[in-house]
C-alpha cells in the first residue's frame, strides 16, 4: 500500500503536468471504487487547477467551486499520460487536460476513490479526523506525549493511528522506532517525553529521508508501464527479522502486532 512519502512523491510526480491546466474532459470507466465515485465529478469540466495538495494520503486537487479527492487505496497508481492513450485493464478513470495529457487512476483493487468536495467543505468528515501531518510544527514531544498519557496500547500501533498522527505506516513505523531505541510493543503511556519528543524526531527524519530518496529514484510519472508507489528504500530492519542488528549485529526479532510485522533489536531498543 502506498503510504505518506510514496504519495507526497506522486503529488511532486504529476503537479507540474496538472497545475493551472484546464480540464476538456473526465472518463469514468468504473464508477464503484472503494465509495461510489459522485456524478459531480463531472461537473469539473472546463475548470482550471489551482492547486494540487496532500493530506495524510488523500491527493487534493482545488479548482474555483470545490476539491477533487483522490486516494490510491492498496493498489492504485496515477501516471501522466498523451490524452490518446489507449486504456488498458484496471483503467477507471482518465482526466483530461488542455495541455494534451491526461491523468490515470489504475486500481486493480478498487480500494482507492475519487470524491468531491463542493466549495471545498468537508461534509462527510473525511479529512476531519485525522491527526496533524508528521512533517509540521503541530507534530511535536509535547503534543505527542499529551496524547499518550494514560494509554496503554503498544507505540507502534499508537503512532500508525491516523487520528494521533497521518502517515507513518509499518515500513516508517518500524524504522522509527529502530532509530529511536523503543521496543515497538511498549506502551505509549509508559514512556518519558524525553524519549517520545525522540521517536518525533525520528519519524520526521524518516519520512523526510523516504520523500528524498523518492525523489530520486521515481522521476517519471509519464511512462504507461511505470508503477509509481514504492521505491528503493534503504532500510535498517523492516523485513530483515532473523539478520543482525546494523548497531550491534544481533540476530534481529520479530513479532506480529494487529496481524502487521514489527522487527526490532532486542538490544538496541528498550521498553
Amino acid at each position: 500500500m502506498p503510504e505518506l512519502p510514496e504519495v507526497e512523491v506522486c503529488r511532486l510526480g504529476i503537479s507540474p503536468h496538472i497545475q493551472d491546466q484546464t480540464i476538456t474532459d473526465i472518463v469514468v470507466r468504473q464508477w464503484q471504487l472503494r465509495w461510489p465515485i459522485p456524478e459531480e465529478v463531472k461537473t469539473i469540466t472546463g475548470q482550471k487547477v489551482v492547486s494540487v495538495k496532500r493530506r495524510s494520503k488523500y491527493l487534493l486537487i482545488a479548482f474555483n467551486t470545490g476539491t477533487l479527492v483522490l486516494h490510491l487505496g492498496m493498489s492504485g497508481t496515477l501516471r501522466i499520460l498523451p490524452t490518446k492513450t489507449q486504456p488498458v485493464k484496471h483503467d477507471h478513470v482518465d482526466i483530461h487536460f488542455d495541455n494534451g495529457v491526461m491523468l490515470k487512476l489504475n486500481d486493480p483493487r478498487r480500494f482507492g476513490a475519487v470524491l468531491w468536495l463542493p466549495e471545498h467543505q468537508d461534509v462527510d468528515g473525511i479529512l476531519a479526523k485525522l491527526g496533524p501531518e508528521p512533517l509540521t510544527e503541530a507534530f511535536n514531544g509535547d503534543y505527542l506525549a499529551d496524547k499518550a498519557k494514560n494509554r496503554t496500547t503498544a507505540i507502534k500501533q499508537f503512532i500508525m493511528n491516523n487520528p494521533i498522527v497521518v502517515g507513518v505506516g509499518n515500513i516508517y513505523a518500524n524504522e522509527s522506532l529502530f532509530m529511536a531505541g523503543i521496543r515497538p510493543d511498549a506502551q505509549a503511556g509508559k514512556l518519558s517525553k524525553k524519549r517520545l519528543t525522540l521517536l518525533v524526531d525520528c519519524i520526521k527524519q524518516v519520512l523526510e529521508k523516504a520523500i528524498a530518496q523518492g525523489g530520486t529514484t521515481l522521476k517519471d510519472f509519464t511512462q504507461s508501464d511505470g508503477k509509481p508507489g514504492y521505491f528503493a528504500q534503504e532500510l535498517q530492519i523492516y523485513g530483515k527479522a532473523g539478520k543482525p542488528c546494523p548497531k550491534c549485529q544481533s540476530p534481529l526479532m520479530e513479532i506480529r502486532q494487529s496481524g502487521r510485522s514489527s522487527v526490532f533489536c532486542k538490544s538496541c531498543q528498550k521498553k
